[in-house]
Parts: structure tokens; C-alpha cells; sequence
């Protein structure tokens, strides 16, 4: 059976099919908009239609996080009166409550057609996807967020990527993104993205993720969840956030779709649609190997320290890392996953917690405001980076070490010993990474100037503070 498969897989990728299709559409919307321009430009008087694309409705906390801080913030260095928002979801049921004032789109998986007929009826994009160039989720991924800046390209629109985060890409993908988004404005998250992208003659500037201004749930909503799940109140909290970090990357598979389909194969690494993740022996064994080391190092953890360990899914995919975690520890674990909490009530819990060591970079980024210590054991780049702003270099591990149970265990004990001087770098990182996000505002309004040089520019100082949105009270002690 897999030996036909790879057969029939070889005879075309469909990643690279993916990209052509697009790649003419994106040529084609050029040449429609050459002909409509007058109806579908912006006019003076109406409000901005922007399109936000991004990969939000799936449950991943971190991505809707990100795009509601983000929605937050135009809409107040823009003005309510002058904006009409619209959001791409996967599933509206799973956004619901989320995005307020935003209209959402629900968002097939097969998006070439769909972007062609929507993106035109907006005045520009605006890509909001964290990992928006980069191979090792998906592709496809990646040719969604370069496809939508290319149709606003192509019409001579508004094509901002904001808070992205660039890395290794296929040759082809690399390519398209080159091709398709070059005269797109992209504020970076970190200088490492900005570099590659520089690289590729692609306008760049400095800036951060978008997720440090949220506000959850009142911490009450936290505690209450967690006394629930058998928590004394007063025994201190270690969340873990652990991922399947070897199945990636995401792709499309019209062999194994037709096969899933007819005869039922390929049920564990069935993603949605014609989307299959990686799945091979070494990845098995790779992902029982790290799912064993931080348990292990956990119940050795608490044998020398009284603890209340929780396992947090910040994506409803990482149950399946949860509960797998729990399975192998002999001691009991709470479980809060994205599938049952929203994200409002999750990032309200995580912040109850003593200390955290997270392979989700979001995890990470929302317990900085409430000053949790934390450490990273990361499968990519965008911890390492975040751990290198942060002055933490020491405060990360990769998924695939060797001896990673002792190596885990070594670093709760660091967050045990060093919390506090931990907390004190972190509290001191926070008004930087404020300051960059401000400064995103800046530049995008200075982007939006340069594309409708009449639209009627909020008249706010131009300062990085006068362009974030409302701030909590705990921020505004930070700053």
C-alpha cells in the first residue's frame, strides 16, 4: 500500500499544484481589477473594508489571541466610524464570542476560489497568521497567508503582514513567497524574520507579537476552574504545555484523502479534508520519547517538591500530547484543553500557575504580563527567539535533545530556585515589547497613508503609546 502511494504521490505535488492554481488567480485578479478599478477602489467617505487572514477556528488559543489584540488595536489607531473589519475562520462555531465588531467568513480548505472572489471586495489584507512564512507547519499554510497579500497586491490594495514570523521554506515555497509578496509591507516579530525576509527584497519592519496586551478572564474565573479540578487553592501550580511536535508538517494528500475515504487508511494522521500530518515510525518513537521525559521529570520534580501539576492544550490538537503526558506520570494531573475553555478562561488559568515550561510559544507570551516564570522546550525557532529577547538563553531546550528528562527536570528546578529574579527579567521585557507593538501602529498607518493618501488619519501623537489599544491595570504598572 505505501509503496503505491509514493508512487502515485510522485507523479505531481500538490503543494506545488496548489501554488500554480493560486499563482493564476493571483494574475487574474490583477487583470479584473485593471478593468473595475473605479468600483472597487476606496472612495473618500466610506469606511476601510480590510480582510484579515489568518488561522483562526481552530481552538489554537494563541492564533485567535493574537488576531483579537490585533483587532483591538486597529480599531482604535483607526476609529470604529472609518473601519468594517472581516475575519477568514475554519469554523464559525469555534470563533463564536471572539473578534467583537468583526465579521466572520468561513474559510474552506480548499481556499484558492475563495480568496480570488473575496479578497477583492475589501480595500486591503492583512495577514495575521505567527509562523506566516515557514514550511514546518504546512505549505499550504504559508501559500494561504502569501496568496491573500498577493490578490491585495495584484489590485494595488492595502498588503500588510503584521506580527509575523518568518523561517526555513521549501525552495518553491520560497519562491512564491518572493514572487507574490514583494511589494507587501511585513512587520516582523524578531530580527532573525526580518533578515531572511529582507533577503528575499521583501519591505520589512520591526515589531512583536501582538498577544502581550490581552486580557483574560478575571483571575477568580481561573481559580475557580481549578479548584474544580481538585486544586487546594494555596499548592503551587507547574503548568506543562506540551505538543505532539513530530507530526508536522501539515499536507495536502489527494491519494491518502481518496484511500482515507474509500477504505478507511490513514485515520491517525488525518488532519481535515485532503490534509494529512507526517507519521512514521521514527516519529512515533520520537514523540513517546518526549512525552516520557516530561513525565518523568515532573513526578521526579515532586517528590522533592510539594506541586499541583496541570496539563494546559492550547490547541485542541494537543490533547492528544495531554493526555498522553497524564498516562505516563504516576501522580495525578489536571487537564485544561482549548476544545472545553476558551481562550479568555484558559490564558486566566495559566496565569494561576508558579511556573510554566511550555512548547507553545503563546503559552509563554500570555503568563509574561502576570510575571510566571518560564521556560520553553521548543521544536522551532520562536521560543528561541523570544527566550534570546528575553535575555533567557538558558531557559530553553529543544524537543529532540538528548537526555531530555533530566534536562527538564534541571530547569523546574531553575524556575523553583530563580523565580523571582526570573519574574524580574521578564517584568523588565515587557514595556520593551509594548514599545514595539506601539510602533507597529505607527508604521501601519504610515503604510495606509502611502496607499490612500486621503484617508482621514486618526490624529493621534505620534507616539508608541498613543497606538496600543486600552491597556489592563497590571500593564499599566508594568509600564
Amino acid at each position: 500500500m505505501n509503496k503505491w502511494i509514493e508512487k502515485a504521490r510522485n507523479v505531481f505535488n500538490p503543494d506545488r499544484v496548489l501554488q500554480k492554481t493560486v499563482g493564476s488567480l493571483i494574475e487574474a485578479s490583477g487583470m479584473r481589477y485593471a478593468m473595475r478599478e473605479k468600483q472597487q477602489k476606496w472612495h473618500l467617505g466610506e469606511p476601510l473594508k480590510l480582510l484579515l487572514a489568518g488561522y483562526v477556528g481552530t481552538r489554537n488559543t494563541g492564533a485567535d489571541v493574537r488576531v483579537e489584540e490585533m483587532i483591538r488595536q486597529f480599531r482604535h489607531i483607526i476609529g470604529d466610524e472609518q473601519l468594517s473589519l472581516s475575519i477568514m475562520t475554519n469554523d464559525p462555531k469555534l470563533t463564536a464570542g471572539y473578534f467583537r465588531t468583526v465579521r466572520q467568513i468561513q474559510m474552506p480548505l480548499v481556499f484558492p476560489k475563495f480568496l480570488y472572489d473575496e479578497c477583492t471586495k475589501h480595500d486591503g489584507v492583512i495577514a495575521c497568521e505567527g509562523s506566516m512564512f515557514k514550511s514546518k507547519f504546512s505549505d499550504s499554510l504559508t501559500t494561504m497567508m502569501a496568496s491573500s497579500l498577493g490578490m491585495a497586491n495584484a489590485e494595488g490594495k492595502l498588503s500588510v503582514g503584521y506580527g509575523a514570523e518568518a523561517g526555513e521554506m521549501t525552495d518553491y515555497t520560497k519562491r512564491f513567497v518572493e514572487k507574490y509578496c514583494h511589494e507587501s509591507l511585513i512587520i516582523c516579530r524578531n530580527e532573525p524574520s526580518r533578515k531572511l525576509l529582507e533577503s528575499m527584497n521583501i519591505r520589512t519592519r520591526s515589531g512583536t507579537d501582538t498577544a502581550w496586551t490581552f486580557e483574560p478572564a478575571p483571575p477568580e474565573v481561573g481559580r475557580e476552574k481549578l479548584l474544580a479540578a481538585g486544586w487546594d487553592g494555596e499548592t503551587p501550580i507547574v503548568a506543562i504545555c506540551p505538543i505532539n511536535p513530530f507530526w508536522w508538517p501539515v499536507k495536502p494528500d489527494l491519494v491518502k484523502a481518496a484511500t482515507h475515504h474509500f477504505i478507511g487508511e490513514f485515520e491517525r494522521e488525518h488532519y481535515r479534508s485532503i490534509y494529512f500530518h507526517h507519521n512514521s515510525k521514527e516519529a512515533d518513537q520520537a514523540f513517546d520519547t518526549y512525552l516520557n521525559a516530561i513525565a518523568k521529570a515532573i513526578d521526579t520534580f515532586r517528590q522533592e517538591k510539594n506541586i499541583f501539576p496541570i496539563l494546559v492544550g492550547m490547541e485542541q490538537l494537543d490533547r492528544t500530547a495531554c493526555e498522553g503526558v497524564r498516562e505516563r506520570m504516576k501522580g495525578k494531573a489536571a487537564l485544561f484543553i482549548s476544545d472545553e475553555y476558551n481562550m479568555y478562561t484558559l490564558v486566566s488559568i495559566i496565569r494561576h500557575a508558579k511556573m510554566l515550561i511550555s512548547s507553545r510559544y503563546h503559552a509563554i507570551v500570555t503568563t509574561m504580563p502576570a510575571l510566571v516564570p518560564s521556560a520553553g522546550i521548543t521544536m522551532d525557532e520562536r521560543i528561541r527567539n523570544l527566550m534570546h529577547d528575553r535575555g533567557h538563553d538558558d531557559l530553553f531546550l529543544e524537543v529532540d535533545e538528548e537526555d531530555l528528562e533530566n534536562k527538564i527536570l534541571a530547569t523546574l528546578k531553575q524556575l523553583d530556585r530563580n523565580g523571582p529574579a526570573i519574574s524580574a527579567g521578564i517584568a523588565k521585557e515587557i514595556p520593551k515589547q509594548l514599545a514595539l507593538m506601539g510602533q507597529m501602529g505607527i508604521d501601519f498607518m504610515d503604510e495606509l497613508e502611502k496607499i490612500y493618501p486621503e484617508f482621514p488619519r486618526k490624529p493621534l501623537p505620534r507616539t508608541w503609546q498613543a497606538h496600543l489599544p486600552p491597556l489592563s491595570k497590571e500593564l499599566q504598572q508594568l509600564l
